[in-house]
């Protein structure tokens, strides 16, 4: 007899809440997929802003509720959201009514909470992931509502305790756990353009980009190029300003030092031959880039934003440094010698280099979006 698996799942605001439950939901159907006494149905629950496409693609139905967002900090906003919450909540409430899923996966984030909640008051099953080291708000509250946990630092089970809190790390996309022999980081280099013999470094922003970081590779562009190239993410909303300054900056270099400094506004599946490619990678210390720079076994330096809630890149950072996998530059500290004096050190120690890419490899747990699915399949009643 056929059995009837309903899945919800929440989660936004960045890439960072996005992909990962990406990832859980192409898990998901590989596990269920097999099995034809299931039939299953897949449903995102929240506001999908600019990644509906993507949620659609990957088989989720969508049912849109407005977002809310709960701060911890004092902000004007907090009295619009306030007034947006209830609302939010009784879209939740009678959205899910009709759907009335058999487990719902939250990875926190914007406009998560109403949704957990009226899971919560249908006694459906919660399951919550938690990316960050230190949890976001929606998530120290949906913690307490949900029947399982998962979290990807070990510095989160300081804080979250019990048998319901599982370590998994964090989920990536599955086109990233792919590996093709064929494409080593010297062909991965002349996919990009680039020089084979020249290193390359990686820079990556984030889904939305880092400000501080175009401002100082865009600075340091003359002196970056005479010894190595550039292969650089900007991030979409700040692409064609870049772009414009980047063209002044470099209008009086030789044609081959123009070349060595390459752009992209944001990278998709072509994130894997990027990491590849690269000798080094600069990057914030979302979750998200630091489990995917991890599960490609290259040394980083990873610059923690300033100003991201609950200082979580810091602390992020910061564990992943403790096992070895990556240097930390905080934005203070930024400057042309601390940076190239990094650089130079780890492309010239090579027992270094070799080491803190098997460190990295050791971080990574590419298993975690696959546990995740097969416990959401379990709590689900499958």
């Amino acid at each position: 007899m056929e059995r009837q698996l309903r899945i919800a799942f929440t989660g936004g605001g960045t890439g960072g809440h996005v992909y990962p439950l990406l990832a859980v939901v192409e898990e998901i159907k590989t596990v269920l997929d097999t099995r034809r006494d299931v039939d299953y149905e897949l449903y995102y629950f929240g506001a999908p802003g600019p990644y509906a496409q993507e949620l659609v693609a990957a088989g989720l139905t969508i049912r849109p509720i407005l977002s809310a967002k709960v701060r911890r900090y004092m902000s004007a906003l907090n009295v619009v959201d306030a007034f947006k919450m209830p609302f939010a909540l009784v879209q939740a409430l009678w959205k899910m009514f009709w759907v009335m899923p058999d487990v719902l996966f939250s990875k926190g984030g914007t406009g998560v909470l109403p949704v957990v909640v009226a899971a919560f008051v249908y006694r459906v099953p919660i399951f919550i992931h938690e990316s960050d080291s230190i949890p976001g708000l929606s998530n120290t509250i949906s913690y307490r509502l949900a029947r399982r946990v998962a979290v990807s630092f070990e510095k989160t089970r300081e804080i979250w305790r019990g048998d319901k809190v599982a370590l998994v790390g964090n989920p990536v996309r599955s086109f990233l756990l792919e590996r093709d022999k064929t494409v080593n980081t010297q062909r991965a280099k002349q996919i990009f353009g680039l020089e084979v013999d020249t290193p390359m470094i990686l820079v990556l922003g984030g889904s939305q980009g880092s400000a501080r970081l175009n401002e100082f590779f865009l600075e340091n562009a003359r002196e970056i190029v005479g010894t190595f190239q550039i292969l650089h993410q900007t991030g979409p909303d700040n692409f064609e300003t870049f772009k414009a300054e980047l063209a002044v900056v470099t209008k009086d270099f030789i044609p081959q030092q123009r070349q060595r400094y390459r752009i992209v506004n944001f990278f998709r599946e072509e994130i894997k031959e990027a990491l590849e490619a690269a000798d080094v990678i600069v990057s914030r210390a979302g979750s998200g880039a630091v489990f995917e720079i991890a599960l490609a076994g290259k040394p980083s330096i990873l610059v923690p934003l300033k100003e991201s809630a609950r200082n979580h890149q810091f602390y992020n950072a910061y564990e992943y440094a403790k096992a070895g996998a990556c240097i930390v530059v905080e934005e203070p500290n930024l400057t042309p010698a601390v940076f190239f004096s990094q650089v130079a050190h780890l492309l010239k120690d090579t027992k270094r280099h070799q080491e803190m890419a098997a460190s990295a490899r050791a971080f990574a747990r590419p298993d975690a979006a696959h546990l995740i699915a097969e416990e959401l399949v379990r709590v689900g009643g499958i």
